[in-house]
């Protein structure tokens, strides 16, 4: 079934990539859609076929992954000039895997659906690595035609898929969630090292005693570790959490969500000060500046 399949990936980023060659290690015939032409050329590489266009890559595609960076750039590869949606054959399976507000993702699902398409709203969670292994867990919701038709692809991509719901919204929702809490950890995180080193303890035996005991998260054990390195290298940027707070805060409205501010707020600080496209947790070079201190890696 799967060496019938093809499926087109658009955006390949970090979650992107990791997803286009998973599908190739399935055996599904897989379209990658970039701007970079070296990571188009490292896709050909890797056995897929590289399109610089999303509507050259979508006809004739049984299911196509959007793995852009936010909401108004999926609006404009589904619907804008060149648009992927109405180059697609009626029935194709548009899985949106990006960070946006559930209203938006609602509002596209129906549009895609309204042009004779399927529609999953399906998020995905995990970092990089996973992603490469095949391992993400997608958060999704959308019609069981939708599921059924992309039930290979999405196996292929993830060791979970969390089926919340018929109709769009669900997905993003949940992911909203996560982000809040994941957000929130990582300011945590880069604020409990930084008064560590401050008040004189070894980072690299914070970090290891804080992970077995009860104030760990997954963000300080896995963005800790970023921290005692002093490796800023973007496997998720700061920029992505002014995004995605900046999504709670929105879609809250009159809902207090008092961390999430405070979160966010030093989130667009750090990247005011030139840290947005390194990684999420350089906001505690930020907390580190402020309290006089130097972390590994800052001059």
């Amino acid at each position: 079934m799967t060496d019938q399949m093809t499926a087109a990936v658009i955006g390949l980023g970090s979650m992107g990539w990791g997803a286009a060659v998973s599908l190739l290690r399935a055996g599904i015939a897989t379209r990658g859609v970039d701007i970079r032409a070296n990571v188009l050329d490292k896709f050909t590489a890797e056995g897929g076929t590289s399109f610089t266009s999303a509507s050259a890559a979508c006809a004739g595609a049984d299911v196509v992954f959007i793995f852009v960076v936010n909401g108004t750039q999926a609006e404009d590869v589904l619907f804008g000039s060149g648009g992927a949606v109405a180059a697609a054959q009626d029935g194709t399976v548009f899985v949106t895997c990006v960070t946006m507000e559930p209203s938006r993702a609602v509002d596209l699902a129906a549009r895609v659906e309204a042009a004779g398409m399927l529609a999953i709203d399906g998020p995905v969670s995990g970092g990089s690595a996973k992603a490469l292994n095949g391992e993400m867990t997608i958060m999704a919701s959308g019609r069981a035609e939708a599921f059924d038709k992309a039930q290979a692809c999405l196996d292929a991509i993830a060791t979970k898929v969390y089926r919340l719901g018929d109709a769009a919204g669900k997905g993003s929702q949940v992911k909203m969630i996560n982000q809040l809490l994941a957000g929130v950890h990582i300011a945590a995180a880069a604020e409990a090292l930084t008064l560590g080193a401050k008040i004189g303890l070894d980072l690299g035996m914070l970090h290891e005693v804080i992970q077995e005991c009860a104030g760990n998260s997954w963000m300080f054990g896995n963005r800790g570790a970023h921290i005692v390195a002093g490796d800023y290298t973007p496997h998720s940027a700061v920029d992505i959490f002014v995004k995605d707070l900046g999504i709670v805060t929105g879609e809250a409205a009159d809902h207090p969500v008092p961390l999430s501010q405070t979160a966010l707020a030093l989130f667009k600080e750090a990247s005011a000060a030139g840290m947005g496209r390194e990684d999420d947790a350089a906001v505690a070079k930020l907390l580190a500046t402020k309290g006089g201190i130097k972390l590994p890696g800052m001059s």
